[in-house]
């Protein structure tokens, strides 16, 4: 039965990475950048979090709302003051160096405003669980919200983009910016759209993580940012589901790692698993070749 604890354990990881994964991929599928400081914005929504309930004693799910409209307010003024300037430019390496600086921006940030002190998250989840198997195999409330909560994010995404009139503009846009523009479609516009998802999607997943693992500090971000990075491009950037998939998979290949192979070493397969994808279908696993005309 441990390994079904350790298999349930890792999923709940995966939908974690997994709704962060999803940022990134819209990110990229629609405005062709990586947004690397996405990470960051998980511990921005999870302090925002932690001062209104543990300093204000406000409610856990009001203060959940608030983290995401904040979050997203934060990544679209962001898209606007750091990305929007650099869109054009002639060199990609400009917004990927800005993304990089947007997150020191946002870490060293907090470490002004709270300290370097590990804080002691407030969950947002006030359920024990349930138990099978006579108690064998214990699935804790958090686990299963976040699960849940995985999954009803994918629907509704896959909605959004396939039936509204925002997602479809989405979708012209990923398929060519400069015919989507020519089309009446407003790409600023649209591009916004993309960020505010995100960043509001990474709110959650600050929440739901913390609750599972009851910690922050100005740094709680960046490692499963880049985690959900690496499941981004396992399930094929650009691709929802296979955000969702990417996302799962890596969870439970990294909590079966700790498990019995070396909790040291989980980080490396986790990483080796990126260099094996690159190497061998850098498309992914639901990603698609495009053919460019030169």
């Amino acid at each position: 039965m441990n390994f079904l604890n350790y298999l349930i354990s890792g999923i709940s990881l995966g939908a974690v990475y997994a709704i962060i994964a999803l940022g990134y991929t819209m990110v990229y599928g629609i405005a062709n950048m990586l947004n690397f400081a996405h990470g960051d914005f998980i511990m921005v929504g999870s302090y925002i979090i932690y001062v209104l309930v543990s300093n204000q004693g406000m409610n856990p799910i009001a203060a959940l709302l608030i983290s995401i409209v904040c979050c997203a307010g934060i990544g679209v003024l962001t898209e606007k003051v750091a990305y929007k300037p650099l869109r054009n430019a002639k060199s990609r390496l400009a917004v990927l160096i800005t993304a990089i600086g947007v997150s020191y921006f946002l870490e060293n940030g907090a470490l002004l405003i709270f300290g370097s002190n590990t804080k002691a998250f407030p969950s947002i989840v006030n359920w024990s669980g349930v138990t099978l198997f006579g108690g064998q195999v214990k699935i804790q409330g958090t686990t299963i919200v976040t699960i849940l909560a995985s999954v009803i994010i994918l629907v509704v995404l896959q909605w959004f983009v396939h039936k509204t009139k925002e997602g479809q503009a989405m979708l012209a846009v990923a398929e060519n910016y400069g015919t989507a523009t020519l089309m009446g479609v407003n790409v600023n516009h649209t591009i916004s759209i993309t960020f505010l998802i995100g960043s509001g999607l990474a709110a959650i997943a600050g929440a739901l993580m913390c609750s599972a693992y009851p910690s922050l500090t100005p740094y709680t971000g960046a490692m499963p940012g880049i985690k959900a990075f690496v499941a981004a491009v396992l399930g094929g950037i650009g691709s929802i589901p296979g955000a969702m998939i990417g996302g799962i998979l890596l969870g439970v290949i990294e909590n079966l790692s700790k498990a019995y192979i070396s909790s040291q070493l989980s980080d490396a397969i986790v990483f080796s698993i990126l260099i094996i994808v690159l190497l061998v279908k850098p498309t992914g696993i639901l990603g698609k070749k495009v053919q460019v005309k030169v």
